[in-house]
C-alpha cells in the first residue's frame, strides 16, 4: 500500500511539474530566444491519458488545479459508500443465514428471515449503485480533462459586448423588431 501510494505521489508530481514526452522545456525555448506559450505544447490526449492513469492528473495538466480535489472527493465519497454498504450487506446477510440455519443471530431474533433478506438485498443494491457511481465519476473525470484540454487554446477576449438596436430592415416595412450583434474584440 505504501509503495503504490509513493508511486502515485511521484507520478502526480511529474504530471504537475509538466515533465513528459512532449517538446522542449520552457528553459530550452527561452534560451533559443523563442517564447512558446504552454498552450502551444498542450495535448488534449495527454490530459485524457493522465486522468485515466491517475484521476485528477489531467486537470492538473490542464492547469485547472481546483478541479483535482473535486474529482478525488467524488471518488473518495463513492469508495466510502461502497465500503459502508458492503459492510452492512455482509452484516445482514450473515444474520439472514443464521436465522435460516436456526442459529442465534446478531439481532437476537428481533427480525424475521424475510426482513433480513430484504434489508440485505437493499444494501447490496446500494453497493452496486455506488460502484456504478464511482465508474461514472471516473469516466466524467477523463471526459472533463479531455474537453478542457481542447479548450486550452480557445481564446476569449476580455472585451465582449452585446448591442441591441431596432431592426432597420423591419422598421422600413413598418414592423417592429430588434437586431442583436455580438462583438468580439
Amino acid at each position: 500500500m505504501i509503495r503504490s501510494s509513493a508511486f502515485l505521489f511521484c507520478l502526480f508530481g511529474l504530471v504537475a511539474a509538466g515533465h513528459g514526452q512532449g517538446g522542449p522545456s520552457p528553459r530550452d525555448t527561452a534560451q533559443a530566444g523563442a517564447t512558446v506559450d504552454w498552450r502551444a505544447r498542450h495535448k488534449p490526449g495527454r490530459a485524457a491519458l493522465y486522468s485515466a492513469i491517475l484521476p485528477g492528473a489531467g486537470q492538473v495538466y490542464n492547469r485547472k488545479y481546483w478541479k483535482a480535489p473535486i474529482v478525488l472527493a467524488g471518488l473518495g465519497t463513492c469508495y466510502w459508500f461502497i465500503q459502508d454498504n458492503n459492510k452492512e450487506f455482509q452484516r445482514y446477510k450473515a444474520a439472514y443465514l443464521d436465522v435460516v440455519k436456526g442459529r442465534p443471530d446478531e439481532f437476537n431474533g428481533l427480525y424475521g428471515a424475510d426482513q433480513l433478506r430484504t434489508v440485505a438485498d437493499t444494501y447490496q443494491r446500494w453497493r452496486d449503485l455506488s460502484y456504478l457511481a464511482m465508474g461514472l465519476v471516473y469516466v466524467l473525470n477523463i471526459v472533463d480533462a479531455t474537453v478542457d484540454g481542447y479548450f486550452v487554446r480557445f481564446d476569449i477576449s476580455e472585451d465582449l459586448s452585446l448591442a441591441a438596436a431596432p431592426s432597420l430592415e423591419l422598421a422600413a416595412r413598418g414592423a417592429a423588431g430588434l437586431s442583436f450583434s455580438l462583438a468580439l474584440h
